[in-house]
């Protein structure tokens, strides 16, 4: 069968004719030639195939030299002089692309000539024989030639992509054909493993299978070497280790050019892609598979209520009318009903002055603070907590993040009063719930600092009165949990608010290292008056300063109807301001919010810089003793991005959902919920805990806002 197209290339190259698509041999004979000596010996077919059936955690397989070396380093060659990548990143993956080689015949004469050998190569993947070999191999039954799905993705230090399982659309076998320097073997050392992970299946009114938190198995890249395996929905889980980047190399210079070059070594470069469902008029078509697959995609997951068997489980605790007691039996505390919720007595006062900077208690701060998030739904308060309390939490987290954790979930478990967040695939880190109890070494109480957040301070009335005074909202329930994002491994995926009632949620930001985050940590202790302190790119001197994850984002959904299936995996494109220098921000106040939308995962776009409507309605990077306070609708999505191992140290929160009781507006003021607009608040630090604090005033709105 030979594939032909009427199709003339919009925009040749110049000396170049526009001419139609040649015409590709890609079901004959003689492809075996481009393929390593003695692969299709039925005898080395023998061997692959009792590999792959004897493989853990799910059935895989691995090729050394697939191809010819000649031909694969003529690709090498070609791909390096021709042709140039595009810098992706989503919530779940950070990569280099280029364009679909599918679509290689459809360039001019003069850009063919350029390619000859990486035409060759993709023919050869997709020829009838190798197709049937591996079909062989893998028993997943007849693959499409018909349509075919292949790029070439560069990882280079601090590129990465999370626990997924491929099933999207008609994809069959998922591949990986690795492209790193042939004289230079790559080293374990440097990441960028193929890592599968073992699911667990829970026997329910139908069998529901859950990845581990922990991979089981990793296959390191090399020269040539083939790795590929059945999509299987729900059972293959995978995912790619950052490539880390070599130790003392500042971020600027990492992005050089000469460091970026394939003689630095640490370029993991592969052609990698799916063979598909036979499509329609070939042999072994099944009309409406497709859509069957759809249906158990582990997408379908994220998007649904099956979550039963995800940690942590909602602990939802619903305020009560007659007297609260905090949950702890350290520092608790009392407080009787009050006829008016929304009056701070001296009891809340003296309760809240234990923990808060005084500043965010008077009167007309409160105020103030209503009125901005009246406008805007959101509010960033700098210094929340008072100084002598958080310079004690800053020291109690540096002192944790200084004694080394298990690398397994189990050991972690048992030996810490951390819990891993789970399945992987939707997002891992480390987590302390309300009500749980935190022991020592010695298996004595311990009334942490951290605990004394989760379980006094944000649990209680008296926050509840504060911060429905802040946002004028009627709060009924709460939900809080400390978190510990670990480097170079936790993060959450964007996952959908599907309430129909708005939610309040607020973060506080408690990483104690600085200088790589890309906010303005390092200025924090700076004798410079608080609203004298820039988040301006352009001011900061450190190298390192941003591109390491640990921001949280809010985004609106995409409304998409594109039903394609031309992306690797499930993401959320993430505008390039964000990744390389995060700041706080959100649409400006007069700005429209963003339509609330649906997104397909499956459909995957750069992002196009020049478009101001990236979808972002809130963000904050990693940082220091800073409260957000975000309203959240119906539709919009949120995510942590992950931790770059080359961070400084780990990313630390407490972070609360809070129910907010409906009630009918008497005005159409507002915009409902978050998205509109960001209020930011700056306090001076004052060691003097009977000192309420100068004013700082509010930061410039320019320094927030798109």
């Amino acid at each position: 069968m030979k594939r032909k197209s009427d199709t003339f290339d919009e925009s040749p190259s110049p000396g170049s004719k526009r001419t139609k698509k040649r015409t590709i041999e890609v079901e004959g004979d003689g492809f075996d030639k481009y393929f390593g000596r003695g692969l299709f010996d039925s005898s080395q077919l023998a061997i692959y195939k009792d590999s792959y059936v004897n493989s853990s955690p799910f059935k895989h397989g691995v090729i050394q030299n697939l191809i010819s070396p000649t031909l694969l380093r003529a690709v090498r060659t070609e791909i390096q002089g021709n042709l140039s990548f595009t810098p992706k990143e989503t919530d779940i993956y950070k990569i280099h692309q280029s364009g679909d080689l599918a679509n290689l015949d459809g360039l001019d004469n003069y850009s063919l000539k350029l390619l000859p050998s990486l035409l060759t190569l993709r023919d050869a993947l997709y020829s009838s024989a190798f197709r049937s070999y591996l079909s062989d191999i893998t028993g997943a039954g007849e693959l499409s030639g018909k349509k075919t799905d292949m790029a070439i993705n560069v990882y280079t230090p601090g590129c990465h992509l999370l626990c997924h399982d491929d099933v999207i659309g008609s994809r069959r076998v998922s591949y990986i054909l690795y492209l790193t320097d042939p004289d230079r073997p790559w080293e374990e050392d440097w990441g960028g493993a193929l890592r599968l992970y073992h699911t667990q299946t829970h026997e329910d009114k139908e069998a529901t299978k859950v990845p581990s938190p922990d991979f089981t198995t990793s296959i390191p890249p090399a020269f040539n070497q083939l790795s590929f395996f059945a999509v299987q929905p729900g059972e293959s889980f995978h995912d790619v280790e950052e490539v880390y980047a070599p130790q003392g190399v500042s971020r600027k210079d990492r992005l050089s050019r000469e460091n970026l070059e394939p003689e630095s070594g640490r370029v993991r470069m592969a052609i990698s892609g799916w063979y598909h469902i036979p499509q329609e008029g070939e042999n072994g078509y099944q009309p409406g598979l497709e859509q069957e697959l759809a249906e158990k995609s582990s997408l379908t997951q994220l998007k649904g209520k099956g979550d039963a068997y995800d940690l942590p489980q909602p602990r939802i605790c619903k305020y009560q009318d007659s007297p609260d007691q905090s949950f702890s039996d350290y520092g608790s505390q009392t407080i009787n009903p009050d006829p008016d919720a929304n009056i701070l007595t001296e009891s809340d006062c003296d309760f809240l002055l234990r923990y808060l900077t005084p500043t965010y208690l008077t009167p007309d701060t409160i105020s103030t603070l209503s009125s901005m998030f009246a406008d805007n739904s959101v509010l960033r308060l700098d210094s929340f907590l008072k100084p002598k309390f958080a310079e004690a939490l800053r020291s109690h987290i540096l002192l944790q993040e200084s004694e080394p954790l298990p690398n397994s979930a189990t050991e972690i478990e048992s030996g810490t009063p951390w819990r891993v967040a789970r399945p992987p695939h939707k997002h891992r880190y480390l987590y302390m719930q309300t009500q749980d109890q935190l022991f020592n070494h010695q298996n004595h109480y311990d009334p942490s600092l951290l605990h004394k957040l989760l379980n006094n301070l944000f649990p209680s009335q008296s926050f509840r009165k504060w911060l429905q005074l802040a946002t004028s909202l009627t709060l009924t329930s709460h939900d809080v949990l400390s978190r510990r994002f670990r480097r170079g491994k936790d993060y959450t995926l964007a996952t959908n608010y599907t309430e129909e009632s708005s939610r309040l949620e607020i973060t506080l930001g408690i990483t104690p290292t600085q200088g790589c985050w890309g906010d303005d940590d390092d200025n924090e202790h700076s004798d410079a008056p608080k609203n004298e302190r820039k988040n301006d790119a352009s001011t900061r001197s450190n190298d390192d300063s941003g591109g390491m994850g640990g921001y949280e984002v809010y985004m609106a959904g995409d409304e998409s109807d594109d039903n394609g299936d031309n992306g690797s995996n499930h993401g959320v494109s993430i505008p390039s301001q964000l990744s390389t220098n995060t700041g706080a921000r959100a649409s400006g106040p007069s700005a429209p919010r963003p339509p609330k939308t649906k997104a397909d995962p499956a459909v995957y776009r750069a992002t196009d810089e020049g478009d101001e409507d990236d979808g972002v309605l809130f963000s904050m990077p990693a940082g220091w003793n800073r409260l957000s306070v975000v309203l959240r609708d119906k539709g919009v999505l949120r995510f942590v991005k992950y931790v770059s191992r080359a961070a400084k140290g780990d990313r630390w929160d407490v972070v609360g959902e809070f129910g907010v009781k409906d009630e009918e507006e008497d005005n159409d003021e507002g915009d409902g919920g978050v998205g509109v607009g960001v209020g930011v608040v700056g306090v001076e630090d004052d060691d003097d805990d009977d000192n309420e604090g100068g004013w700082a005033g509010f930061e410039s709105s320019d320094e927030s806002s798109d």
